[in-house]
């Protein structure tokens, strides 16, 4: 198989086949609402299957999960489609499906796909959580300081964790990167919380999504349809165009360089694709265009799906070879604008009025110029798009847990894996630093305590020094005293013996009597004699 069929004139005049050779040129489907998008779509899926190329698809109404079921006589659109068939001359249409894996950011409606906060990186980010230029830088200096440091960011979490380091070291690392400004960071914060809010959180962790499992094929050799349940997602477009974005971006850094191979290696359809280029700033307009200009030669394929043409930059327009333009409603200045823009982007055709059929195209034909072998594009043809061979409209919930249930994939995805991360790690560096200043605080406090007992035993010693050398004076004070007193009672007792003794020696009555008594004798005696003595004398002389 060299070629898709993508449709033809009535009778099949001027088939348009798509050159599979030329498929990772990459595409433009565009229309208004109701035209055959998404119809158009489903048959170019098909081909890739059935010629053994995988896709993706972002399934943002419910309907594309379809492809998974092989169509049926019973649809409502069977005769519309078998006409169509018959119309074309198409002899071999039938029915089959296509072997299908369900994804789900959310995990409800397909396998949870996951990346790590690191793999998105910082300008990815940034433009998710709408950050400006100042925040973004912010969010770019986190990111090098947790690479440097060998921290693992893979979820919000952990992201949390790095910001409000790098609050904790704003002036260290002002020093050494820039201002890091705490204002910034809580501004970062609060973004990071919206998109929590959005559902963000189920997109950040482990196991991250192995791109191999986007490259299988089925049992029968056809291509895998990879089926990405949007229609929640797009409640969040941010993170739905981011998310494609960052899909893209993995795609080109880890496949190898292939060249011009035969086929594509997988075929990536975006749908809403002006989802990805409102409000872009230009450092993610220059990626995108880079990473569509570059990846053909990895082999992939990308298919924008909008309403309107003019929503695609002219730099990545450009680099859409294949287009297919369903009818556009020209009832505004802008309308207008983009049917003119849309006419002038096909190859011109002379038997075909580009500007007037594209507002008078019926649902489910289109203008189409397609890349031809040698690489030049078409003449833009207006041709009848052929019938699906799969269900046009949505599984029910039985159906679609039936697929995920027993495709491939298995259960490698449904549960997260929560290892050691930033979050962990300076968790723990803080409860070791809250642990060395816990320890520093009680050293200190000991330390402290210590001084203070110190300070109050040598008080009390001081006291108790005062109290002895009180206790000594009053002892001395009291020894003094009983001195004194010792010495006014030996003197007492002193001057009472003297008393004493001169009471002693004082003669009692019956003594003085006795001396009395004696002096009295005495003296007669005496005076006797004396008269004796004196009569002798006397008498001598007078002789």
């Amino acid at each position: 198989m060299v070629s898709i069929f993508i449709g033809a004139r009535s009778g099949g005049a001027a088939p348009q086949q798509l050159e599979l050779k030329r498929a990772n040129r990459h595409g433009l489907i565009a229309g208004a609402t109701g035209t055959g998008k998404t119809v158009t779509l489903q048959g170019l899926v098909e081909g890739f299957s059935a010629a053994g190329v995988p896709s993706f698809v972002a399934d943002v109404k419910g309907d594309l999960a379809g492809l998974a079921m092989a169509g049926s006589p019973t649809a409502k659109t069977h005769e519309i489609f078998a006409a169509r068939a018959a119309e074309l001359g198409i002899t071999n249409w039938h029915y089959r499906d296509c072997p299908v894996q369900f994804w789900d950011l959310f995990g409800k409606q397909g396998h949870p796909i996951r990346t790590t906060v690191s793999e998105m990186g910082p300008l990815l980010l940034a433009r998710l959580m709408n950050l400006n230029e100042v925040q973004e830088g912010v969010l770019t200096i986190a990111f090098h300081v947790a690479d440097k440091e060998g921290l693992l960011l893979l979820d919000l979490d952990d992201l949390q964790a790095m910001l409000v380091a790098c609050g904790e070291r704003a002036d260290e690392l002002t020093l050494e990167y820039g201002n890091v400004a705490k204002p910034t960071i809580g501004a970062i914060q609060r973004s990071l919380l919206q998109l929590r809010n959005q559902g963000g959180d189920h997109f950040f962790g482990e196991p991250a999504l192995d791109l191999e499992d986007f490259l299988k094929l089925g049992e029968d050799g056809r291509g895998i349809v990879n089926i990405l349940a949007a229609d929640k997602l797009m409640a969040s477009p941010r993170l739905y165009a981011t998310f494609l974005l960052w899909l893209l971006s993995e795609l080109f850094e880890l496949l190898p360089e292939v060249g011009d191979s035969d086929q594509p290696k997988l075929c990536f359809f975006f749908d809403e694709a002006h989802l990805l280029f409102d409000d872009a700033p230009p450092a993610l307009l220059e990626k995108v265009e880079q990473v569509v200009r570059l990846i053909r030669s990895k082999g992939v394929g990308v298919y924008f799906i909008t309403q309107n043409p003019i929503d695609i930059p002219d730099k990545v327009a450009g680099q859409l070879g294949n287009r297919i333009q369903h009818a556009l409603r020209a009832f505004t200045p802008r309308d207008q604008a983009a049917v003119k823009s849309a006419a002038e982007t096909f190859r011109p055709n002379p038997e075909v009025d580009v500007t007037s059929a594209i507002t008078e195209l019926k649902v489910g034909e289109a203008l189409v110029s397609l890349l031809l072998p040698d690489g030049s594009p078409s003449p833009v043809e207006r041709v009848l798009i052929r019938p699906p061979a799969t269900r046009v409209g949505p599984l029910s919930e039985q159906e679609r847990a039936i697929f995920v249930s027993t495709d491939a994939i298995g259960s490698k995805y449904d549960t997260a894996i929560d290892r050691d991360s930033a979050e962990e790690i300076l968790k723990a560096k803080a409860g070791e630093a809250a642990a060395a200043a816990d320890a520093a605080r009680a050293e200190k406090e000991e330390a402290k305590a210590a001084a203070l007992q110190a300070k109050e035993d040598a008080r009390l010693a001081k006291e108790q020094a005062r109290a002895d050398a009180l206790a000594q004076r009053e002892a001395d004070r009291r020894q003094r005293e009983a001195d004194r007193l010792a010495e006014r009672e030996r003197v007492a007792a002193e001057r009472e013996a003297a008393r004493q003794a001169r009471e002693a020696a004082r003669p009692t009555m019956f003594d003085k009597a006795v001396q009395s008594a004696a002096r009295s004798a005495a003296s007669s005696v005496g005076r006797s004699l004396g008269n004796r003595l004196l009569r002798g004398i006397l008498g001598g002389l007078l002789k």
